[in-house]
């Protein structure tokens, strides 16, 4: 069977929900398995952020892939890919308030002011969040096609502060290897974006 075939299969996408379900069932049985270290906290924080970033990256992937590959059976995914980062952010900032903060909005408040990182990421959920909660085919026709498009542009901006979230939290131990290596890569998937909606100026939102 031809493998585009497949992703049209009607369980494609409930596969698709399992792949990204597989790194928190990871977390979940080394937690409880007691192996994420001397610092389980930190792991699991660490462990979300990495996979927001990732999945984030995945995400401007889909539009240049499917043209690259000549697959537009790819679209299918870019949803359920999109709630998975949403979905390791929300696991990311719980983590924060629970294990760094113990639920204590007070002291989450003041670090807000304190740390640069913290509120710049709290931005970057706040400008997911919207994203997340119209990304089903009725939020595309309840606000429109044209609107649903600027809406959904935002996509653009979650790269930034997810980077320089990042960046600001790696700048106290020096260290920015990584923030720079998905620097690199979101800036190839954004010019690769860019280069196709050059190229197909007149295309609608879709609706996935």
């Amino acid at each position: 069977m031809n493998w585009r075939h497949l992703l049209l299969r009607p369980h494609a996408k409930t596969f698709g929900y399992v792949v990204l379900a597989l790194p928190f069932l990871w977390m979940l049985w080394a937690l409880f398995q007691d192996t994420l270290g001397a610092n389980p906290a930190e792991a699991l924080s660490r462990s979300t952020g990495d996979w927001t970033l990732r999945l984030l990256c995945l995400v401007l992937a889909v539009t240049p892939l499917r043209h690259i590959t000549r697959t537009p059976e790819l679209i299918r995914f870019r949803r359920s890919i999109g709630l998975g980062a949403f979905f390791y952010a929300c696991l990311h900032l719980l983590c924060y308030a629970w294990f760094d903060q113990g639920f204590e909005f007070d002291e989450i408040a003041k670090d807000l002011v304190k740390r640069p990182f913290i509120w710049l990421g709290m931005l970057g959920f706040v400008f997911m969040l919207p994203l997340a909660l119209t990304s089903s085919n009725a939020a595309v026709r309840w606000l429109g096609g044209k609107r649903w498009q600027i809406l959904h542009r935002l996509v653009y901006l979650l790269p930034a502060f997810a980077l320089l979230h990042f960046y600001w939290m790696r700048a106290g131990k020096n260290n920015f290897a990584e923030v720079y290596v998905y620097a690199a890569v979101f800036l190839v998937w954004l010019f690769a974006r860019l280069w196709v909606a050059k190229r197909q100026p007149n295309k609608k939102a879709p609706v996935v």
